[in-house]
């Protein structure tokens, strides 16, 4: 016989892994400052796009002489823009564990047609960073938004590497710590740990990233919008918020007011403690229970964003349907929207435990997680 509904729900249900749930004080009247109707171009809209920038470089702790620059089409136009312009000068090493990751090396291999090794890991697991050869250019994802495995730190990568390192971090910034000398190019979007609006991605840039730009020229031509040097100079108004097309300036404002719930609550700490404590309790959950596990193979590497998990139930007989009839179950009773695997992933749940999720709505989800486990469990009998 099936459990008992359980009596507490989440007060927020949206635990989707992108666009993510919006800060917990959000409400539409927060965005009344918005420069609606106005150029990006008047100084009202530079200023707010200006502010956005170093606000970003403030919370992230990012160093003064790195350049962090507004692009078009979220963190997948970011990582683009990047792999455009500064991969062919020397060869390159992709490195994937989960499909956004794959994309990018599609791209590379099938588009850009560069001198490229591949290095991959099944969903679950990661590529050894330190078997990397960090005098090539190295494209990588820190946190794998599909799979829930990240880089547990970048203690693998070397301070006098002669490649760069291109660090697709979207599912990491503002909730783990990323180690910016490290990286030269990190990219992500406002969608994901700040709950931002999507659209827009952050393409952060090194001084030997800038170096590169100004020093090579791809052999391939290079759309407008990929753009980053005229002239053989890097395009620093890219870099003060002159972005290369239009913004919205309503999602800009939505991600001034995401910056500055985080400062409020007490900046990357607190943004970072909070994650943590959203997904220990998923891991703390699976530890007792044993038909649910964690995707991730290794401690180390579990996200603490996107937390993948699989049954392991041997009473299941078709993974892939009982994962998305209990998330199917979940939804219909309002408690947890969009927490089905990504599509090409291993049949299981995604749910995200960034930092605008509330760790009692985490906490209030586990019961009905195993409610409707064992409510299909029956309806399978």
């Amino acid at each position: 016989m099936a459990i008992a509904q359980p009596a507490t729900r989440p007060a927020n249900p949206r635990f989707s892994s992108g666009p993510c749930a919006k800060i917990p004080t959000f409400k539409l009247e927060l965005l009344s400052d918005a420069a609606l109707g106005r150029s990006h171009r008047a100084a009202v809209g530079k200023d707010k796009l200006k502010a956005a920038i170093e606000e970003t470089r403030d919370i992230l702790g990012i160093p003064a002489d790195y350049k962090i620059g507004i692009v078009p089409a979220s963190d997948t136009g970011a990582v683009e823009m990047a792999m455009w312009s500064l991969l062919g000068a020397r060869k390159a090493t992709m490195v994937a564990w989960e499909s956004f990751g794959a994309g990018w090396v599609s791209d590379v291999v099938k588009q850009l047609k560069i001198d490229a090794e591949v290095k991959e890991a099944g969903y679950g697991e990661i590529v050894d960073m330190a078997s990397i050869d960090y005098n090539t250019d190295v494209v990588f994802t820190w946190n794998g938004t599909t799979s829930g495995v990240r880089v547990a730190n970048g203690d693998a990568i070397p301070a006098d590497r002669e490649g760069l390192t291109i660090c697709d971090a979207t599912s990491a910034a503002f909730a783990q710590d990323l180690p910016w000398d490290k990286l030269d190019v990190t990219t992500f979007s406002w969608q994901k740990v700040m709950g931002g609006e999507a659209a827009h991605g952050m393409l952060i840039l090194s001084p030997r990233a800038v170096e590169r730009l100004e020093s090579y020229t791809p052999a391939w031509p290079m759309p407008k919008i990929f753009r980053m040097t005229k002239g053989g100079k890097l395009i620093d108004g890219i870099f003060r918020g002159e972005t290369i097309n239009t913004p919205s300036m309503l999602a800009v404002e939505d991600y001034l007011v995401a910056l500055d719930w985080a400062r409020e609550i007490g900046g990357l700490p607190a943004l970072m403690a909070r994650a943590d404590a959203n997904a220990k309790v998923i891991w703390d959950f699976c530890e007792q229970k044993d038909w649910v596990a964690n995707l991730a193979v290794n401690d180390e590497n579990r996200s603490n964003t996107s937390v993948c998990l699989k049954f392991t139930d041997d009473r299941i007989q078709d993974g892939a349907a009982f994962a998305k009839a209990v998330a199917k179950r979940l939804e219909k009773e309002g408690v947890a929207l969009d927490i089905g695997a990504y599509r090409d992933a291993p049949a299981g749940l995604r749910i995200w435990c960034g930092a605008t999720v509330e760790t009692a709505d985490v906490e209030a989800l586990m019961p009905w997680l195993e409610w409707a486990f064992e409510a299909e469990i029956e309806a399978q009998a």
